[in-house]
């Protein structure tokens, strides 16, 4: 257990952030989901800008790495042309 006033905050700030990533990387994960799942062009290409975006803040707070958010958008594009 934690003996520094410091260290107990620490925990408490850790614990929070790692909430907040887990429930910003889930609600990513479900967009992506969404996004591959959908038969119709058009809803796909206009899905395709807010779901990239979603990814791109993701990397830029490091709960995923950038190289994993390019391939994302990269296969997320690949597949919105192929539709």
């Amino acid at each position: 257990m934690a003996n520094h006033k410091s260290a107990i905050k620490r925990i408490r700030s850790n614990n929070a952030k790692r909430l907040r990533n887990k429930y910003q990387h889930k609600t990513v994960r479900n967009a992506i989901r969404v996004l591959r799942t959908s038969e119709d062009k058009k809803e796909a290409v206009a899905m395709l800008p807010k779901v990239a975006s979603l990814i791109d803040r993701l990397a830029k707070r490091r709960v995923i790495h950038k190289n994993k958010a390019g391939n994302l958008i990269s296969s997320l594009t690949t597949h919105v042309n192929a539709l």
